[in-house]
This record gives structure tokens, C-alpha cells and sequence, in this order.
């Protein structure tokens, strides 16, 4: 995988584009959110962020990246700007208007067919 098809990656997900984002998971992908929620599998990853993207607009832009063979190191800056009320969403109460904004380093662990098979995100920082 290239920083150019990573940036593929990042702009199908930040367009709402479900199957481009999808395209690059491994059908038993494993995605951690921290401590927060863990997600197992290429539909599972799917179907949470449905609702999320049916009321949030998440976009996310890369300060750093590090490409190895067989994996991705990431610091991204990711801004949630809420556009639909959704009080009991599971990560955090949010209301239309709220904009939150956070730094996470994440790992992306490829097999060789370029599909991310482990996914680790930690936040670094609220913005």
C-alpha cells in the first residue's frame, strides 16, 4: 500500500462513500476505537457508521504518516461537526450544531492484498 492509496482510503471515507472506504477492509477486519468500542468484521464497520454519517460529518486530514510494508502509523486530526440531534449515540451525547475536534494516532495493520485486517485508534488529544 502507498501513501497515495492510504489518501484513496481517507478521501472515500471523509465523502461518505461506503463502499470506496470499505473496499480496503479484510472481510474479519479487527477495529479498536480505544477503549471505547471494538468492531469485528467488514460489515460491522459498516454498520456502525452508517448512523454516525447519517448524523454526523466526520472529516478527517493527516498530519503524519508512516508507511511500512506490512502496515500504516497515522497521526490525523479528525473534526465531528453534528448536523442531526442524536442525545444517546453511544460515544458521546451530541446535538445538532456541536462541532468536536481531536488528534489520534492510529495503527493499520495490511495484509498482501492491501486490506487492512487490524485497526488501532488511541486519542491523543481533544482539539
Amino acid at each position: 500500500m502507498t501513501r497515495d492509496d492510504f489518501q484513496r482510503y481517507i478521501d472515500a471515507f471523509n465523502n461518505d462513500d461506503f463502499d470506496g472506504f470499505s473496499s480496503f477492509y479484510a472481510d474479519d477486519v479487527d477495529f479498536n476505537l480505544g477503549d471505547r468500542k471494538r468492531i469485528v468484521g467488514k460489515q460491522g464497520i459498516v454498520d456502525f457508521y452508517r448512523p454516525v454519517k447519517a448524523h454526523i460529518k466526520e472529516d478527517l486530514r493527516i498530519i503524519d504518516i508512516a508507511v511500512a510494508p506490512d502496515g500504516i502509523g497515522l497521526h490525523v486530526y479528525t473534526k465531528f461537526t453534528t448536523f442531526k440531534d442524536w442525545p444517546d449515540f453511544e460515544l458521546w451525547p451530541t446535538m445538532a450544531g456541536d462541532v468536536r475536534e481531536i488528534e489520534s494516532l492510529v495503527l493499520y495493520k495490511y495484509n498482501a492484498d492491501d486490506k487492512f485486517t487490524h485497526i488501532k485508534s488511541a486519542r491523543f488529544r481533544e482539539c
